[in-house]
């Protein structure tokens, strides 16, 4: 069954707002999407009810706070197409948990000399990283470069995978481009050249169907606040047999076995990294979350963003707007991300003008600066992205609102 968009939007109460004297068009859901009343009343009932901390108390209250933990974690290995809570780490965010295994895997198994795989497309989150394990381990970060600065260039890609790589990271969703990219063969690929891979899930977890184990990386992260969650927490997926010979990330409480005074040993899986007090709200919200889209159905939200992007990059054109990444021609490889370029506008001076409008929208290099500035040439572009609660008439809005940029910084069609 499709969306029915106007059910879904009396969800979310932040809908309701007024800005610049206009109804608020939310245009910017890749950045963070806004949550429905079902996850802040599930936060809002922990805090009331069951509030307290995890693991540490044997009374009833701490007993229930720490079940709603653990079961959060198991339904969101099923969300994503695995069972059990053992194979997910629960992070700030993606950002943290790319960090963690460029920290804890990346140390052990990335030497001087050995090669680091990324792409042309990646957003900063998992480029830095790898950066810093290079210079690290005196390691060689490489980059498979871009075809028509849509897709990950195959031959360069298979030429890349030639060396060698440790480990091949790759984002599964563009947040510039919205390119969806092939995961389950380039997963394939970088095994077959005896590669780690890691996928940046930020951008196709929340948006689409999503099966960690068909796909096989060893390890996937991903945001709760961009799949309408609590901000703070975020996951690591990773095979259990290799987190199982990773060392932990941080050091503190709860990620313990036994503590001396010179040495220590390590919690079981998932516990060994996770140190300290977690994000227990975010975990209780990001549950509810997961089963609000689960209700939804992933393949009819898939859809209903389809239908948006394929709308959109329609009026865009229409509108005399440059648009990057994959046309209406390629709908199947796009995702509901649409930036984009005025000739004679600056982006920040057309998402002022949107905002008198109503309308958010991102400019900038959306944390992908090397794609933004050196494949496509431009200093910023603005960026239109979609969700559940977006609406045909939505798009109208900000089409229209286009018109005004060109009004109030006197620029032609």
């Amino acid at each position: 069954m499709p969306l029915d968009v106007e059910k879904v939007r009396r969800d979310f109460p932040i809908l309701n707002t007024v800005t610049n004297g206009k109804p608020l068009v939310y245009l910017d859901s890749a950045a963070t999407s806004q949550k429905p009343r079902q996850v802040i009343n599930a936060v809002s009932k922990h805090y009331r009810k069951n509030n307290a901390n995890i693991h540490r108390g044997i009374y009833k209250l701490a007993e229930e706070a720490t079940a709603q933990y653990i079961k959060s974690k198991e339904i969101v290995a099923k969300f994503i197409g695995t069972e059990g809570y053992r194979s997910i780490i629960y992070f700030r965010s993606t950002t943290e948990a790319i960090n963690a295994v460029a920290r804890a895997w990346g140390d052990v198994n990335v030497g001087k000399g050995d090669h680091i795989l990324i792409t042309e497309m990646e957003h900063h989150s998992n480029i830095v990283p790898w950066q810093m394990l290079a210079k690290r381990k005196g390691a060689i970060l490489d980059y498979a470069k871009l075809s028509e600065g849509k897709f990950i260039d195959h031959q360069d890609f298979i030429s890349k995978l030639a060396l060698k790589p440790k480990m091949v990271a790759f984002t599964h969703v563009s947040n510039v481009l919205g390119t969806i990219n092939m995961a389950k063969e380039m997963t394939k690929l970088a095994h077959e050249a005896g590669a780690a891979v890691l996928i940046d899930a930020a951008q196709s977890v929340p948006h689409m169907p999503v099966d960690v184990r068909d796909i096989d990386a060893d390890f996937f992260a991903f945001s709760g606040h961009k799949m309408l969650g609590p901000s703070g927490i975020g996951v690591l997926y990773g095979q259990e047999e290799v987190l199982e010979g990773m060392e932990p990330f941080h050091g503190g409480g709860d990620m313990i076995r036994s503590v001396d005074f010179q040495e220590s040993t390590w919690n079981e899986l998932p516990w060994k990294f996770e140190a300290g007090t977690q994000n227990i709200e975010g975990a209780i919200g990001l549950a509810a979350a997961v089963k609000y889209l689960k209700k939804l159905g992933m393949e009819n939200v898939r859809e209903h963003e389809k239908a948006l992007t394929r709308y959109a990059l329609e009026k865009l054109g229409q509108a005399g707007v440059t648009t990057y990444g994959p046309g209406i021609e390629d709908i199947e490889r796009r995702a509901g991300v649409i930036s984009f370029s005025m000739k004679g506008a600056h982006a920040h001076d057309i998402a002022q003008v949107l905002d008198s409008e109503g309308v958010a929208i991102r400019s900038g290099h959306h944390c992908a600066m090397p794609l933004v500035t050196k494949v496509l040439g431009e200093p910023a572009v603005p960026r239109m992205s979609f969700y559940i609660y977006n609406t045909q008439a939505e798009i109208d809005t900000a089409v229209a609102a286009l018109g005004k940029v060109r009004e109030v910084l006197k620029i032609g069609a």
